[in-house]
């Protein structure tokens, strides 16, 4: 597989390094601080949507730009190294993502062309109680037939990304005795719908969504249901991305750390142990963007069979989470006592790492399917 980049997926970086790279900790610093309902900047989330990043993955028919995750790729990556809290990923592959491979024509028309221009942001809500290490649990949330027609929400979600942010929010929930949850889009303002913003480490936005009876219409079950698997594998390969920017960022950081500081007249990056540790942070990234890359590339393939989807997230998340955290932990450690304040950004990346490591399946999870899918 040729993995490399055409001039368009050049200007796609070139723009994202120019934007996303400016602030980088010093805003999600300021954000953090702000409400937990306003842990994201609308600014540059209307920026995103001028430039056409909200829609790189919504086909050109209803708004978008028609290119595939290997584009969308780059700009999480850039999102990744300045430790961006937008949800790109969670908009793009989980939400539009969502309405596109499983809703009907009639509900792509009247949603994708506002999620493309960043007028709406959607996401979905398929987690409950404990996530981890599993990416998904049985669906407890409850989807009443109603006999006037429509449909009765009744449930809790829990770790949605951006969930109070949301304009509209795409629940599984089961209908009787189906075997099989459903998609239901629920709309923000409807009644019996709770949002509570939560605090999390890493300062992205998260939220707990309640669903008390929450009455939708018969038009806002998604009827491709069966297409949610390959929309998470897509989800769980763009966020290794965005993984791979932020071990990126952190080594860079910490490189530039070994030839500043000096101890005994010369620089600490002079002492070989450190050298050692370096050179093997240097080779787990260069494998993960590897491996990353190649997941995008995969994800893009026309009629990509389902199998080989799997395989590819998650060989890019075990891969990820592994060398995330090993990174990380190495840039904390050769910083030294200053690694261990706050006042130091490379303790940021620290605490995104954990929080990605655990997110849409920890890398042990992860290994397990890989395997099971190989047949071993």
């Amino acid at each position: 597989m040729n993995l490399a980049l055409t001039d368009e997926q050049k200007l796609i970086r070139d723009t994202a390094k120019d934007m996303l790279r400016k602030d980088g900790a010093r805003r999600l610093r300021r954000l953090r601080d702000a409400a937990p309902d306003a842990r994201f900047s609308r600014e540059l989330w209307a920026e995103m949507g001028e430039l056409g990043w909200l829609g790189l993955t919504i086909p050109e028919a209803h708004g978008g730009a028609g290119l595939g995750l290997a584009e969308l790729a780059l700009v999480l990556e850039e999102l990744g190294r300045g430790l961006g809290p937008e949800p790109v990923g969670a908009a793009l592959l989980l939400g539009a993502g969502a309405i596109d491979a499983a809703g009907s024509e009639a509900q792509k028309a009247r949603f994708l062309p506002r999620l493309a221009t960043g007028e709406a942001l959607a996401t979905l809500a398929w987690q409950e109680g404990p996530h981890r290490p599993a990416p998904g649990i049985p669906c407890m949330t409850v989807a009443e037939a109603q006999p006037g027609g429509g449909y009765r929400l009744t449930g809790e979600k829990r770790e949605v990304v951006a969930g109070a942010n949301a304009d509209v929010l795409i629940v599984s929930a089961r209908v009787g005795g189906d075997p099989e949850p459903r998609l239901f889009l629920v709309e923000a303002g409807a009644t019996g719908l709770t949002r509570e913003a939560l605090d999390r480490v890493d300062a992205h936005p998260v939220a707990r969504v309640a669903l008390a009876g929450v009455e939708v219409g018969e038009d806002a079950a998604l009827p491709g249901v069966a297409a949610l698997g390959g929309v998470l594998d897509r989800a769980t390969i763009g966020l290794a991305a965005e993984m791979l920017g932020g071990m990126a960022a952190a080594l860079e950081m910490t490189l530039a750390w070994l030839r500043e500081r000096r101890q005994f007249g010369v620089p600490i990056g002079s002492f070989q142990a450190l050298q050692h540790r370096a050179a093997r942070a240097f080779v787990e990234l260069e494998l993960t963007r590897s491996v990353v890359m190649a997941a995008a590339r995969t994800a893009d393939q026309a009629g990509v069979p389902a199998k080989a989807l799997a395989q590819a997230a998650s060989l890019a998340k075990a891969r990820a989470s592994d060398a995330f955290a090993l990174i990380a932990d190495e840039a904390v450690q050769m910083h030294g006592g200053i690694g261990m304040t706050d006042e130091h950004d490379v303790g940021l990346y620290l605490k995104r790492a954990r929080v990605a490591a655990q997110s849409y399946g920890d890398a042990a999870w992860h290994r397990d399917r890989w395997a099971r899918l190989a047949g071993y």
